[in-house]
């Protein structure tokens, strides 16, 4: 190979080099197939809760179980926490105050329904079934019952038994029968005096 060549070879080897780094650039060598677009999350739509918030405003035993068979005895248990009640209340804005796991603060959480009959509750502007979101699992004007959304925080706090307080929540004791009225006894006819009778002679 002459001198005048080495030029050309060293300018042939850059281009093909060249070349290569472009194709690794555009294709990756390890891949089966074209990359698959990153798809988004499909977003639950909102729709009507399946009760208003105003349901569950009031004062509640509180108590909360991480086994189904513990239930029943947790009931029982919610309803003995009346005397420190948990109270709901109205927001300004027509949502629930409530608290978010590890708040200490209460803040204005919205009722919202999914499909499938679900409810949440949490934050306004969020999904139905978003991470801070609770689930209704149960709701009988009575008794309510919520779940977290998020598994680390479901399992620290189990899920969420709400007894109502006062009348509606508590057994109401058996009135007593009123006593029977004694018959009214008729008064005894009043015998007009006797007129003495003075024969006609």
């Amino acid at each position: 190979m002459s001198r005048s060549d080495r030029p050309r070879l060293t300018a042939l080897i850059f281009a093909l080099l060249a070349l290569g780094l472009a194709g690794c650039a555009t294709s990756n060598p390890f891949s089966s197939g074209p990359a698959a677009p990153e798809q988004a999350p499909e977003v639950v739509p909102t729709l009507p809760p399946a009760f208003p918030p105003q349901d569950i405003v009031g004062r509640w035993g509180l108590a909360a179980y991480h086994k189904d068979e513990d239930r029943p005895r947790i009931e029982v248990a919610a309803a003995n926490q009346c005397q420190q009640p948990y109270v709901i209340t109205l927001g300004a804005t027509g949502g629930v105050m409530m608290h978010l796991a590890d708040q200490s603060q209460a803040q204005e959480l919205r009722l919202k329904g999914a499909p499938g009959g679900k409810t949440y509750i949490g934050l306004d502007g969020d999904p139905p079934g978003s991470p801070q979101d609770r689930e209704v699992i149960a709701f009988d004007g009575r008794m309510l019952i919520l779940r977290w959304m998020e598994p680390e925080v479901q399992g620290r706090y189990g899920t969420m038994v709400y007894v109502r307080c006062g009348p509606e929540g508590a057994k109401r004791p058996a009135a007593k029968p009123k006593p029977k009225a004694k018959p009214k006894t008729a008064p005894k006819p009043v015998q007009p005096p006797i007129q003495q009778f003075t024969p006609v002679r």
